[in-house]
């Protein structure tokens, strides 16, 4: 799969998150270096995830109060699929979906509600990737370092070809260059030049066609390799390589540390998983989605595992730290919620309800003890109308009736009727 490594995303809504990302990845870099004097890529990705997640918890939070409250109501919600489940007629299912309705409504919750904070969520992942993945795009001190390289690069003639070629070569899969009028752009050699490993740079530099400028190709190398070290390891390379290079006489300590980076990333993930609320079984059905669910968890990591040994070293330890950081937000959101009891939550959630009709000009609605009556006694209703107290007489009545007829006058028909009876339930006991 071909992936634009710094050229900046121009998706709608997830290109303009990405840019205000931006923004704070370059903030930090800056940071980093104006009151420290450090230039490390792979310390700002773990500063970068860490606040970008920390600012993501209240979603967290809503949506896991949607998850606290969709296990309450689930047996419920069950128990009316359950009655219509073999009512496929369309007054069937249009009071399957009242009925339904009315247990939403009891929580003071939406059908929805968790697909608006995933629908929130999603931009700003898939922004906090393409920072992460085009960091020469978002951070200009990053992108800087290439200015002169690039601006000899394209002076040579035919200089579209040989960069294509060295891709070819090399097997740089993720990088793609972009062309205008037949000839790459000035980002897309940015592109290639951040992807670069030490070695390859090392080979760039030796081509005859850029050997005019080679000490300037050293150079930047040089100086883009100190903002990639990580422990030892440059974060645009991958794991994979440091392990081949150590059956071949390289740095055994380097393919350890290569290792661990995939190795963390699983361990990291499944951590993450473990900590999230598991929602019970209540039925066969439900069940089978926990049996799904528990696979993915299972296979996601050991997918991302086997990525990272592939993938450049830099989105490894973005997988890590964002793991560590959601699983550290986990725990608090856990113990946070421990503490709220459902009906706090539902009772909040009704006033939330209340003031949003109050602004919208509408009147307080009783949801809660309509829908209380509803969910417990579905479609029971008091034969003909009658009320409680009517329904008690009429049930005297009938008493009264079946005593006299117990005592009825001896020779008569009600008396031998009763023998017959009489008769009948002894036999019925033998």
């Amino acid at each position: 799969m071909d992936i634009f490594l710094a050229t900046k995303s121009s998706a709608p809504i997830i290109g303009q998150v990405a840019s205000i990302m931006g923004w704070i990845m370059n903030g930090i870099y800056k940071m980093l270096d104006s009151l420290f004097g450090i230039q490390n890529l792979g310390l700002c990705i773990i500063i970068f995830s860490i606040i970008i997640f920390a600012l993501m918890t209240p979603l967290q939070i809503k949506q896991q109060k949607f998850s606290k409250l969709s296990a309450v109501m689930q047996p419920e919600i069950q128990k009316i699929q359950k009655k219509y489940q073999n009512k496929k007629d369309q007054a069937s299912m249009q009071k399957m979906q009242e009925e339904t309705q009315l247990v939403y409504q009891k929580y003071g919750v939406s059908p929805t509600g968790s697909c608006v904070q995933l629908a929130i969520q999603f931009p700003i992942l898939m922004a906090l990737w393409q920072v992460i993945y085009k960091i020469p795009a978002y951070v200009g001190s990053v992108g800087d370092v290439f200015t002169d390289v690039v601006a000899k690069i394209v002076s040579v003639n035919g200089y579209t070809d040989l960069i294509q070629n060295f891709i070819t070569d090399n097997k740089m899969t993720r990088v793609q260059l972009i062309l205008e009028e037949g000839k790459a752009t000035s980002n897309s050699i940015i592109d290639f030049l951040y992807a670069l490993s030490p070695s390859q740079w090392k080979d760039l530099s030796e081509m005859s066609q850029f050997s005019s400028f080679s000490g300037m190709i050293d150079k930047s190398a040089s100086e883009i390799s100190k903002m990639q070290n990580f422990f030892g390891l440059n974060i645009a390379d991958q794991p994979l390589n440091y392990i081949k290079a150590a059956f071949t006489g390289g740095a055994i300590a380097l393919a350890i540390a290569a290792v661990l980076i995939p190795v963390l990333a699983w361990v990291t993930q499944v951590l993450n998983y473990k900590l999230m609320p598991q929602a019970a079984n209540q039925d066969d059905s439900n069940s089978t989605m926990n049996a799904s669910m528990k696979t993915m968890n299972t296979v996601m990591p050991l997918m991302s595992a086997v990525f990272c040994f592939t993938f450049p070293v830099g989105l490894g330890i973005y997988w890590i730290s964002s793991a560590v950081v959601r699983s550290v937000q986990q725990v608090m959101i856990n113990r946070h919620l421990d503490k709220i009891d459902i009906n706090d939550l539902v009772n909040e959630n009704m006033k939330k309800i209340e003031k949003k009709r109050e602004k919208e000009g509408l009147p307080p609605q009783k949801i809660t003890n309509q829908a209380s009556i509803s969910t417990k006694n579905i479609n029971t209703k008091i034969d003909k109308g009658e009320s409680g107290k009517n329904a008690g007489e009429r049930a005297k009545k009938v008493d009264e009736s079946y005593q006299n007829a117990r005592n009825a006058k001896p020779g008569s028909i009600t008396a031998k009727a009763n023998m017959v009876r009489d008769f009948d339930e002894r036999n019925k006991k033998k």
